[in-house]
């Protein structure tokens, strides 16, 4: 497994100054370090996890969010749970999601919503200057949400500094009379 954590540090658990450096500026937490180790002790038994890339953990509640490079997802998630509900229990996390490590907005919050589908995405100024990101939902997606809608406003936030606001519309297609 790759990350931004010496291999030896993961293992011996005394970090070098470099990686201690990286924690004192922030750029790793210590979530990061302890989900790398967990992923690292699971390396030998998933070979899946050999040669990913982990860049980042998130918690919001019960829920444990792993960023790790695109290409890994499926590769990841290809041992049916098995991996995840490891994941899950040396964790302590009820739920574990696996996504893509990437820069696009818009992705990863199709990502966070799955297997809803967002219907738009727009962003709003408010007076004082700030934005917010609006995303709707068809309300018949509603009940497809894997998390409660603040656990993903908080993993939004967490990830990419993201103030969300979420609506849902209800469907407003008819067909058109004869």
């Amino acid at each position: 497994m790759h990350t931004k954590i010496c291999t030896v540090d993961l293992k011996s658990g005394i970090l070098c100054p470099k990686c201690e450096e990286k924690v004192r500026r922030g750029e790793v937490t210590q979530l990061d370090l302890k989900v790398a180790k967990v992923l690292l002790s699971l390396e030998s038994k998933y070979s899946a996890l050999q040669n990913a890339y982990f860049y980042k953990a998130v918690e919001s509640g019960d829920t444990l969010v792993i960023l790790v490079d695109k290409k890994d997802v499926p590769r990841i998630l290809s041992h049916g749970g098995k991996l995840l509900k490891e994941i899950s229990e040396r964790t302590g996390k009820r739920r574990v999601r696996i996504l893509a490590y990437n820069a696009d907005k818009r992705r990863l919050l199709e990502e966070l919503f799955a297997p809803a589908s967002i219907l738009t995405v727009n962003t709003l100024w408010l007076p004082d200057g700030s934005t917010e990101t609006k995303v709707v939902l068809s309300s018949r997606d509603a009940r497809k949400l894997p998390l409660s809608i603040s656990t993903v406003k908080d993993l939004a936030k967490n990830l990419m500094n993201i103030n969300l606001r979420v609506e849902f519309e209800e469907a407003s297609f008819r067909p058109a009379r004869a």
